[in-house]
């Protein structure tokens, strides 16, 4: 059974960083698309980032601050956030699909969500 479970979340003041990771089990990140997503209260649920063996793809609200990357040992995705705004602050989810070449934006292609993490970015 895939599992993901996402960490590093916090508060942190504007123009600060943090972290997340997906620990993921059950099977190996290589074979799946990795993405980011993120929803803020009131908000439906944002594309931020999504990584496979294609480019990159990063939403433009976060484009030059924000780095997707994996660890194909430790079976972990991770997403360094600098230059934190406070239109950051949501809840970030780690996302699997089994389309694995698929970086888009479309959260229906995404098979396999973890519980989320809180980010919370003070003004």
């Amino acid at each position: 059974q895939v599992q993901l479970v996402e960490s590093g979340g916090g508060l942190v003041q504007a123009g600060g960083s943090l972290r997340l990771s997906c620990a993921s089990s059950g099977y190996a990140i290589g074979n799946y698309a990795m993405g980011w997503f993120r929803q803020a209260p009131g908000k439906e649920r944002e594309f931020v980032a999504a990584i496979n063996w294609s480019p990159i793809n990063y939403a433009n609200s976060v484009k030059g601050r924000f780095t997707i990357s994996r660890d194909h040992a430790k079976n972990t995705v991770y997403l360094q956030m600098n230059s934190l705004k406070p239109e950051d602050t949501a809840v970030y989810y780690c996302a699997a699909s089994t389309s694995t070449y698929y970086t888009g934006s479309d959260p229906t292609q995404y098979d396999y969500w973890g519980q989320g993490t809180q980010v919370t970015v003070s003004s």
